[in-house]
């Protein structure tokens, strides 16, 4: 489960500031200091094993590299073999291999061993910009747009944040904005009798119109939250990115200072080709953050640190399986951890 550090939604008068959810970390923006117990160690360990798990295919091919004796040119260019196996990228690649000798060299490492520990240092380090809370409460409502290729897991991404949301207290509203796939509707609608959120749906409508109603109605009865699910499409279908445009148009027009939060769902076991598709999406629409679905069972895990050199746009929920609580708050050191350790 996610730890929101919070103020209570709905609860006494309302502050100066509208109250802040942010997941896994405090939210400078809150007006008074808020203390919440940490998240329980069970959960949170029962997870990492998830993750260990999930990377395994990925991390063994790097964790054979690391079992001869000696240090040498051979150690690295196996190493550079295997990262790029692991759609890690050539840049990220490349930027690793060059952190990696200089931390050997200041550290006098001798054992292959003890370079896994200094490379799982400098995963960490190229990771960390991707770490950042998604934020509830500054504005009234906060509108998010979800966006991704079918197949990647966004509807049950939605629908999982939605049900982490309403645990939260706060009042979610959901926008079925994906009016040409009659099963995304219904999947969406499910998910909102699951939390006990309303939802705005609209059979075979513009997918701009029922975004703009959700918002709006959302505005009107003090929602918290509004979450659209819009059609998913390939970034080559420039028609289609052009109705994605469309559909953030609509939303400003509907709130002015939204969309506060354009989030694309990548399917983790494509490797390169979610690199291509966060930086066709960020191109098009300016993405605030990811969502990395399906990271369980895949060989491809290094692509998040292809994402971090050539696109660090804040990941914000990773994914290793169906359950509500296979999605969780990304942590880089906690991801380099089980995919090398």
């Amino acid at each position: 489960m996610f730890s929101f550090f919070k103020k209570k939604f709905g609860s006494a008068p309302a502050p100066a500031e509208a109250p802040v959810v942010a997941v896994n970390v405090a939210v400078d923006v809150v007006a008074e200091p808020v203390v919440v117990p940490p998240p329980a160690e069970a959960p949170r360990k029962s997870w990492l094993d998830k993750l260990r798990q999930g990377l395994r295919k990925t991390g063994s091919s790097i964790a054979q590299v690391f079992t001869g004796t000696q240090i040498d040119d051979a150690l690295y260019e196996e190493l550079e073999a295997a990262l790029l196996m692991a759609d890690a990228g050539v840049k990220a690649t490349e930027f690793l291999l060059e952190d990696l000798k200089r931390r050997v060299k200041e550290a006098k490492a001798a054992d292959p061993a003890a370079v896994r520990g200094l490379l799982i240092e400098a995963l960490t380090d190229l990771l960390r910009p991707l770490e950042k809370p998604l934020a509830v409460g500054q504005h009234s409502p906060t509108v998010m747009m979800v966006v991704g290729v079918n197949g990647a897991g966004k509807t049950t991404s939605i629908g999982k944040l939605t049900r982490h949301l309403a645990d939260a207290n706060a009042k979610v509203l959901l926008a079925a904005a994906d009016t040409f796939r009659a099963a995304a509707r219904e999947q969406l609608s499910v998910w909102a009798d699951r939390a006990q959120v309303e939802i705005v749906s609209q059979e075979g409508g513009d997918p701009s119109a029922v975004t703009f109603d959700a918002v709006v109605a959302g505005r009107a009865r003090g929602c918290d939250v509004v979450l659209a699910d819009t059609a998913g499409r390939l970034p080559t279908q420039l028609h289609l990115m052009e109705e994605l445009k469309k559909i953030k148009r609509t939303i400003t027009k509907a709130q002015a200072d939204a969309p506060h939060e354009i989030l694309l769902v990548v399917d983790g076991n494509t490797g390169q080709n979610a690199l291509s598709q966060v930086k066709s999406f960020d191109d098009a629409l300016g993405l605030t953050g990811l969502i990395v679905t399906k990271l369980d069972g895949t060989a491809k895990g290094g692509v998040l640190a292809a994402i971090a050199r050539e696109r660090a746009i804040p990941v914000y929920f990773i994914g290793v399986g169906e359950k509500l609580e296979d999605l969780q708050t990304f942590d880089a050191a906690e991801f380099a951890q089980a995919l090398l350790a």
